[in-house]
């Protein structure tokens, strides 16, 4: 069985993913890097809009969908694991992860362990950690 999903749908479930899920990748040996200027540009845009309070997470989506990449790089096995993604990998990827997942996901029972699946599958395609 597959889930397909919309683009929107594909953004909000990797959102929450984010949300949820960085913990895992920081435990995994892996941060976010990430040009300076694209992170304040897309601080500066929500808070243009009117958004009192700029969340990582969102900036990090809206570099995304400025055109941008994020990369999460591996800062303990040489750069073995060091991945980068656009909007266009999360539209096409998040729908790869494992249903059961994404259906913890859709029911809005998803927890830190359906983040760090969806985080997985959006940057290495597969589950490459616990």
């Amino acid at each position: 069985m597959q889930i397909k999903l919309e683009n929107h749908e594909s953004e909000q479930m990797f959102h929450s993913a984010l949300c949820n899920g960085l913990g895992y990748m920081g435990g995994y040996g892996l941060e976010f890097e990430f040009k300076k200027e694209d992170y304040d540009s897309a601080g500066r845009n929500l808070r243009d809009a009117a958004t009192a309070a700029v969340c990582y997470e969102d900036v990090l989506m809206q570099i995304l969908r400025e055109g941008g990449e994020l990369t999460m790089v591996d800062v303990e096995c040489d750069g073995e694991y060091t991945r980068s993604i656009s909007l266009a990998d999360v539209h096409d990827r998040v729908q790869q992860a494992p249903v059961r997942f994404l259906m913890d996901m859709i029911k809005e029972q998803d927890d830190a362990e359906t983040a760090d699946v969806i985080l997985q599958t959006v940057f290495f395609e597969e589950i490459v950690f616990g």
